[in-house]
């Protein structure tokens, strides 16, 4: 009975997939300037975490109203805390930091194997620094 048992097991853990954790750092300068998620662009496997991680003071991480997956949930973090996200729906998510926003604090995640599409993600209102950004993320995603 306990050989069964422990065979069982073993074949439902074969099939569980584990999820992973990325870190993305909240910094006010990087390898790409100022006023930075680190890294920027980011593939991930749906049901994948994202820890993103307030290094420096004043920068928190929300999602971009109309720059994610239809029926994706929202979130926003507070100000100077982590937070951790856990992404279930494929498709790209645009992510910013809001007081620097319009400083181009930006970042791009693609869940899955969704194919990046530059003119619908882009198609809203975004400050030039951010869409400059976000060119150069979804490129690095392609």
């Amino acid at each position: 009975m306990i050989h069964r048992s422990i065979a069982i097991a073993l074949l439902l853990a074969a099939g569980v997939v584990h999820a992973a954790t990325h870190e993305v750092k909240m910094l006010d300068k990087g390898e790409d300037g100022a006023m930075v998620f680190e890294p920027s662009a980011l593939k991930i496997a749906p049901g994948d975490t994202v820890k993103f991680v307030a290094m420096d003071k004043l920068h928190n991480a929300e999602l971009i109203a109309g720059m994610h997956p239809e029926g994706a949930e929202s979130f926003a973090g507070k100000m100077n805390q982590d937070i951790e996200v856990t992404f279930k729906k494929e498709g790209l998510y645009g992510i910013k930091c809001l007081p620097h926003f319009a400083m181009g604090m930006v970042a791009t995640i693609k869940v899955g194997k969704a194919a990046p599409n530059a003119d619908s993600f882009l198609s809203g209102r975004i400050p030039p620094q951010a869409k400059a950004r976000f060119q150069a993320q979804i490129a690095k995603l392609k």
